[in-house]
């Protein structure tokens, strides 16, 4: 029989809170965290959209000079969210050869990228830091942490869109099923709240354009919704083995209990119009928890608030789920959090740990008009969840057509 994998401790940076409690609170609530953009490169370059969702708590106030100056933005807040983790976790031994990191970005050290082009074509090529490709590569978050914490186990990069943070728990529970880890640090994270990104986010017309109104421009499933609002952060989990955490005495917050991955095969942005390809894997990641669908009474939802991609995933949960989706209580955070692309799947998790440790179903806000034609039972103002034993969906889907669903069974 496969190993059980449990989770044993959360950290999080996002625009509602700069750590796990903060960002909880925060969530049960339901508090945005968009904002007007204040930097000159918004008039600058006269972007459509000059507002997103900055993360509360810049790194640089929680990393020392010498790491931050080493670190694009992206693997800061990775290192600080996984120190969080860590921390939480109360590991106090480990053998670092047992150890592991999968952590993932959907687009990388895009600041560290852009700024040094900009350099090289203003100053030349000895104004060129030498850090500048550790930085900027897409794996520089992933290997920061396993140098903070000495993971000699693999140091892995999931990179699947918006989807990634979601394929990194996918991977840390195999790497510990299959014998090859104990412990895993998994996560997501992102800090592409730039120029470039936010322009071309604004021509394919996937950002809302609510300037006026920032708060209230993130509304999942609402009639009214008209794009995401681009967010940033970490989060980031510690999975161990159920048998390495019993034996320390750990705290466990919920068990990993199933994971999948599926591709659409569709189209490189637009999601499959039928969710067929995250109907499998929500019935994928069930069958891999032994779970049926009546066991899930909670979703935390991709739900970006785009006019194309939430209604694809009502559909697939629908069909994954049958009758008993009206049954479901939904949660759609990026509501409050702003979408944090390779990173949103690894906060939501954090949150659906939570809502399944604390039996509570975080708030949606902005739904004002829910749209017909999504009739779920979404969560508006924090709900309890039920007693006794259940399990809990968190959803990603990326461009390129990655879907990744993972299962948080309850424990306590």
């Amino acid at each position: 029989m496969a190993r059980k994998v449990v989770i044993t401790g959360l950290g999080a940076t996002t625009p509602i809170g700069g750590d796990v409690p903060t960002m909880w609170a925060n969530a049960l609530i339901g508090v945005s965290g968009a904002h007007t953009l204040t930097a000159d490169w918004v008039a600058k370059y006269d972007l459509p959209v000059h507002f997103a969702a900055k993360a509360s708590t810049p790194a640089t106030e929680i990393l020392s000079r010498v790491e931050a100056k080493r670190l694009d933005p992206s693997s800061q807040f990775a290192v600080v969210a996984a120190r969080e983790a860590w921390k939480d976790s109360g590991i106090t031994e480990v053998d670092h050869d047992r150890l592991a990191v999968a952590f993932a970005t959907g687009i990388g050290g895009v600041w560290t990228l852009l700024d040094a082009w900009d350099t090289l074509r203003e100053k030349g090529p000895r104004r060129v830091l030498p850090m500048t490709v550790p930085m900027l590569m897409p794996n520089g978050a992933a290997a920061a942490v396993s140098l903070d914490l000495g993971a000699r186990a693999g140091a892995h990069t999931p990179v699947s869109a918006c989807a990634s943070g979601t394929e990194a728990l996918h991977l840390g529970l195999e790497l510990i099923r299959s014998g090859k880890a104990d412990v895993v640090m998994a996560g997501g994270a992102e800090a592409a709240i730039h120029p470039l990104p936010m322009a071309s986010f604004s021509s394919m017309q996937a950002l809302s354009r609510r300037n006026d109104d920032p708060e209230h421009a993130s509304r999942p499933y609402d009639r009214d919704r008209d794009g995401f609002v681009m967010g940033e952060g970490a989060g980031a989990l510690v999975l161990e083995a159920e048998e390495h955490a019993l034996a320390r005495g750990a705290h466990i917050y919920g068990e990993l209990a199933g994971t999948s991955v599926t591709a659409d095969a569709y189209h490189i942005t637009a999601p499959d119009p039928e969710g067929l390809g995250a109907t499998r894997a929500l019935k994928a990641a069930l069958f891999d928890a032994r779970a049926q669908n009546t066991d899930v009474v909670h979703v935390n939802a991709h739900a970006t608030s785009t006019p194309v991609g939430d209604k694809p995933e009502y559909t697939a949960l629908k069909a994954a789920l049958g009758s008993h989706v009206d049954n479901v209580a939904v949660s759609a955070t990026k509501s409050q959090t702003g979408h944090l692309l390779g990173a949103s799947g690894a906060v939501e998790a954090v949150m659906t740990v939570l809502a399944v440790y604390n039996r509570k179903a975080p708030a949606t806000i902005n739904l004002e008009n829910q749209d017909p034609e999504i009739p779920l039972d979404i969560v508006t103002t924090a709900r309890d969840l039920p007693a006794g034993d259940f399990v809990a969906l968190s959803n990603s889907f990326g461009f390129g057509g990655h879907n990744a669903v993972i299962v948080i069974r309850n424990t306590n």
